[in-house]
């Protein structure tokens, strides 16, 4: 292991990790991602300009990826195992996902769809200010479906491989992805390497949970595998794909198509197969990202297990 941790050792660290995560949730305050993101925009507000800006793209991922993984490895090797399930809480979102998004469902069962949109519009690129129900209900649950790799199990893998820092590599490309990796005027060149960068680091996690999707689809397994195989091609996301089609297949709905960004409407390939998504939806979707983070803990522990018993 990259960490110079034990495989028990690391399920021990994981296993906490999570647990604090549900125990306490996100920072109300002092948010480390939050206070990266404002590190992120500095140094973007001061290289994003003239000429070069893909090499300045990359060099600024540079300076605001690296010191910090660097520090967390140094100081996970220097403070004890301890420090690797912190580094973890402070980078996984498992509960922040429940957290963010069951109140959309709340509002919009209370009929109360200006703040379904405000709630939806907070976890979302997409303009929300004129959606309707159906439309908040696919952003909803196709936001926790993408985000379940994103914010949990692609932070848990590169925790295996890596340890807290291998953690925090990951969840910081993920968020330099979320704020530079538009093909837009603005960052088509200087977001480049960030937004290459994280589909090299979220390949293989990214196909795991889509497999660990298609398994917990019960009878609509083929369908979710399908789904996955003939869909994903078609999204503009080559790891975002294979998430969200199987994702959708086994929920049995259909995500997808028209949205708007930046008040453009835009049609995006289908994903899943089925009917439209409703409010209710939205907790199935939490629910499958739910039941694929406890098998992986499940994976991770028996492994651990078996380790130790044959060691």
């Amino acid at each position: 292991m990259l960490s110079g941790l034990s495989l028990p050792e690391l399920a021990i660290l994981l296993v906490a990790g999570v647990v604090l995560d549900l125990l306490l949730g996100e920072p109300r305050r002092w948010h480390p991602l939050v206070g990266f993101g404002r590190l992120a925009s500095a140094i973007e507000h001061r290289l994003n300009r003239g000429a070069l800006r893909l090499p300045r793209g990359l060099l600024a991922w540079m300076l605001a990826v690296l010191p910090l993984t660097l520090l967390a490895w140094l100081t996970a090797a220097h403070a004890g195992l301890w420090l690797h399930a912190l580094l973890l809480y402070a980078c996984i979102g498992l509960r922040s996902l429940r957290d963010h998004t069951l109140p959309i469902v709340e509002a919009l069962r209370a009929g109360d769809l200006p703040t379904a949109r405000t709630r939806t519009s907070w976890i979302v690129s997409r303009d929300t200010h004129d959606a309707q129900e159906a439309d908040l209900a696919k952003a909803g649950a196709e936001s926790l479906l993408e985000n379940g790799n994103d914010a949990v199990f692609g932070t848990l893998f590169w925790f295996l491989v890596a340890g807290g820092a291998g953690a925090v590599l990951f969840r910081l490309a993920n968020t330099l992805d979320a704020m530079w990796g538009y093909r837009n005027e603005r960052f088509n060149l200087f977001g480049r390497a960030a937004a290459r960068i994280d589909d090299v680091l979220n390949y293989v996690p990214a196909r795991l949970t889509a497999l660990s999707y298609v398994l917990l689809a019960g009878s609509g397994r083929a369908r979710a595998w399908q789904c996955w195989r003939i869909q994903a091609p078609a999204w503009s996301s080559p790891n975002a794909g294979p998430v969200m089609a199987s994702g959708a297949g086994a929920l049995g709905i259909s995500l997808g198509g028209a949205a708007v960004y930046d008040g453009q409407l835009e049609q995006r390939p289908p994903l899943g197969a089925g009917p439209e998504a409703v409010a209710a939806d939205i907790v199935r979707a939490w629910r499958l990202v739910w039941r694929t983070a406890l098998l992986w803990l499940s994976v991770i522990a028996a492994t651990a297990i078996l380790w130790v018993l044959h060691a």
